[in-house]
């Protein structure tokens, strides 16, 4: 209700202009409590200082001021008309907010991933309602207090905490007010939420699951991507929906990519997350370790060679009872093995050799999902036609996660529904009305 009258007010009838200004506020704010957002998102998340304070907290506050500036930016249609009997008009298209959106967040990235979706909703004029993961509720608070401070009129943001099934999240996807939904996290969960949003024909946005592979040529700078695989792999323990859990390597160069991942595996410091040279924290809970230990118990049951870690890590003191887990490789496993076939969200990864670039394709392209791949190789013709036969929504060349927010981002197959970013953000979050004028 508070949404809804926010929309019908102040909020909805806002020029582009000043909304862009206030979200401009609303980045310096976080920026000048920069500290508060890091240690929230860290105790949260357990994620290192390194990571966190160079990646979730800049961008949580940047994707304020690149939608900011997108919807200022925005153009729509126009039309000089002639009709076949002589009737001459112009048509043009206007934008106008879609209304109320749901917002539901994962906990692998909370600030970034709530602010990707909160920043293009509130540019184009809409209202939200947040309800972030019930592990990682604090930064939407957070950013509430934000949203005061810099004057976000009442009802424009809104925060509900609690569960999912049963529970906020449930009912927030099932609400009649909800004038459309986007969510990120598996897919099992955005298939119950599109049932919901069937109810009322609401548009949904979705960025889900994935089991991204990378293609490895032999004739690759093979230290660059021996550094790019590890954090295409190992980033974030594993928590990220573009992590690689896939690797195929041209088998000229497989057993001596194998030992040199390893290494990279093997050298990671498990530790303080408040200490700047940790590089891997925990995972999330310990419930998840669970679901990450028995793909480990699967992929061996299953005939895997593993060639490093495959168990949970030991820690001491302080550390003793959080979730850590060994960063985890596999070879020798059959590729329709579970391990190999379903999504882990942990810090591991199957590799496999190939001989020929279609054998590569077709393997990478054998998967439910479809959001990611890298590929490597110094042979740019050849990356382009493997770039066209991959299925999928973002593809790296010589490189891994390196976005920009402009560019269209979103999966394929179960992946996703829609795409993000730029003005591709836009398309969900408003609706064109054609306008006829006869002259």
């Amino acid at each position: 209700t508070a949404a809804q009258r926010a929309l019908d007010g102040e909020w909805g009838k806002m020029p582009p202009a000043k909304r862009s200004e206030l979200l401009y506020k609303v980045a310096d704010r976080i920026n000048q409590r920069f500290d508060e957002f890091l240690r929230a998102e860290m105790m949260d998340t357990g994620k290192p200082v390194s990571l966190a304070s160079h990646i979730d907290i800049p961008r949580g506050a940047a994707n304020f001021k690149i939608f900011a500036d997108t919807i200022k930016n925005a153009s729509t249609e126009y039309f000089d008309t002639v009709t076949p009997d002589g009737q001459e008009a112009i048509n043009y298209a206007i934008r106008r907010p879609k209304g109320v959106i749901a917002v539901i967040c994962p906990w692998n990235l909370p600030l970034l991933l709530m602010t990707w979706k909160v920043g293009p909703a509130l540019a184009c004029g809409n209202t939200v309602v947040v309800k972030p993961s019930e592990e990682t509720p604090s930064t939407a608070t957070l950013l509430g207090e934000v949203m005061n401070e810099v004057g976000i009129p009442k009802g424009v943001y809104n925060v509900v905490h609690g569960f999912g099934p049963d529970s906020a999240g449930e009912f927030l996807t099932q609400h009649p007010a909800v004038d459309a939904i986007t969510f990120t996290g598996e897919t099992t969960t955005g298939t119950a939420i599109m049932k919901n949003a069937a109810v009322g024909v609401r548009d949904v946005s979705f960025e889900l699951g994935g089991k991204n592979a990378a293609i490895i040529y032999a004739d690759c700078d093979f230290n660059a991507t021996t550094e790019g695989m590890a954090r295409a792999v190992f980033a974030n323990c594993g928590q990220v929906c573009l992590n690689t859990e896939r690797v195929y390597v041209e088998r000229p160069i497989f057993g001596k990519f194998v030992e040199a991942l390893k290494a990279k595996a093997e050298g990671l410091r498990r530790g303080d997350p408040f200490d700047k040279a940790t590089t891997q924290g925990p995972l999330i809970s310990l419930g998840h370790r669970e679901k990450v230990l028995s793909y480990y118990e699967a992929a061996r049951r299953d005939g895997a060679r593993v060639v490093t870690g495959g168990g949970a890590a030991k820690m001491d003191g302080a550390f003793a009872k959080g979730s850590w887990i060994e960063p985890t490789i596999w070879t020798g496993l059959d590729e329709g093995a579970k391990a190999v076939r379903e999504e882990i969200f942990g810090p591991c990864c199957h590799i496999q050799p190939f001989d020929k670039d279609d054998d590569a394709i077709r393997m990478a392209n054998d998967s439910p999902y479809g959001l990611a791949t890298s590929i490597w190789t110094q042979d740019i013709k050849r990356a382009n036609v493997t770039a066209r036969k991959v299925r999928v929504g973002i593809t790296w060349i010589n490189c891994w996660f390196l976005r920009d927010l402009r560019t269209p981002f979103g999966g394929s197959k179960q992946s996703g529904i829609g795409r993000e970013g730029g003005l591709h953000s836009l398309e969900f979050y408003t609706e064109l009305t054609n306008v006829c004028v006869k002259l």
